[in-house]
């Protein structure tokens, strides 16, 4: 059995009650399609030795983390082709992993005694954000509402998912999932994320309304989603039956690979609210990772 679920093994330490679940769960199943081709753009911090990009709002600001050449992890802000850093202060590390057109982001950090927490940082106003009980914590993404998702590890080792919504955290936790992390919200308040089951195989899924809908790509032996528009638009990444990676778009049915040129473990993370560009990243031949923007 997997011990992480996709997006985990991604942005862990390199890493309150329960949702209401509607009286059925659906599988959302893609149609595979060449629909369109992506112009792909690389991503990459002045100096860094690794970056990442995770997500993009709508005014096409992006926001991820990298790492320096000491090894230390930091956020950033793109914003009009300028690289500004996110460091909270004392942290050891820190990753941004989503923004509002408002410019608010939310992240994850590792404090001085090596605990990770969540922030939001709002105006320059930075807080702290974890479940009750919980002793690793990563906020992923945030919509205009200021809706907050994420996943946090229990005192028993398991992830699961949560929704912050106005101080009240909620957990989520889809039928039959072992671990699970919410990772992405939309404007709408509709959820994606990612679980495995018993069996050790991982499945995306949507939540809405109370209902969880699974996402699985055709052929595929695992699945995560991980960002969604208000127009049902879901990106994420699958790996096929022979062991290889890919990131992905889902639209109106329609499976659309996201793949940057001779790249391998690529993961289409965020989608912008027009749906016309995609962020993530991916590792090259040598192994090193970068962020990409992906546009139709």
């Amino acid at each position: 059995m997997r011990q992480m679920t996709m997006f985990a093994q991604r942005v862990s330490s390199m890493l309150v009650g329960a949702f209401f679940v509607g009286a059925f769960t659906l599988t959302l199943v893609a149609t595979p399609s060449a629909a369109f081709a992506f112009t792909f753009t690389t991503i990459d911090v002045p100096g860094a030795t690794a970056t990442s990009a995770d997500r993009i709002n709508a005014r096409g600001q992006i926001v991820g983390w990298y790492r320096d050449a000491s090894g230390t992890l930091h956020g950033f802000l793109l914003d009009n082709g300028t690289f500004i850093t996110i460091d909270v202060p004392g942290a050891t590390d820190t990753r941004a992993f989503g923004i509002t057109a408002a410019g608010q982001v939310v992240g994850a950090y590792v404090d001085a005694g090596g605990t990770e927490h969540g922030f939001l940082l709002d105006k320059g106003a930075l807080t702290t954000i974890d479940p009750p009980g919980s002793t690793l914590t990563d906020a992923f993404d945030i919509n205009a509402r200021g809706q907050i998702v994420g996943a946090y590890r229990d005192a028993s080792g398991t992830l699961h998912g949560f929704l912050l919504d106005k101080g009240t955290f909620t957990t989520i936790d889809p039928p039959g999932s072992v671990f699970a992390e919410a990772v992405g919200i939309n404007a709408a308040g509709q959820i994606v994320g990612d679980y495995t089951d018993a069996s050790g195989m991982g499945h995306g899924f949507l939540l809405d309304n109370g209902t969880f809908i699974t996402i699985d790509v055709p052929g595929a032996t695992d699945t995560g989603a991980f960002g969604t528009t208000a127009a049902g638009q879901v990106v994420g990444a699958y790996v096929d039956a022979g062991g290889t990676q890919h990131g992905f778009l889902l639209d109106k049915d329609t499976f659309t690979t996201v793949d940057p040129p001779g790249s391998t473990f690529p993961k289409a993370f965020g989608i912008n609210a027009s749906g016309q560009i995609v962020v993530g990243s991916y590792l090259d031949a040598s192994g090193t990772l970068h962020g990409f923007v992906a546009t139709p």
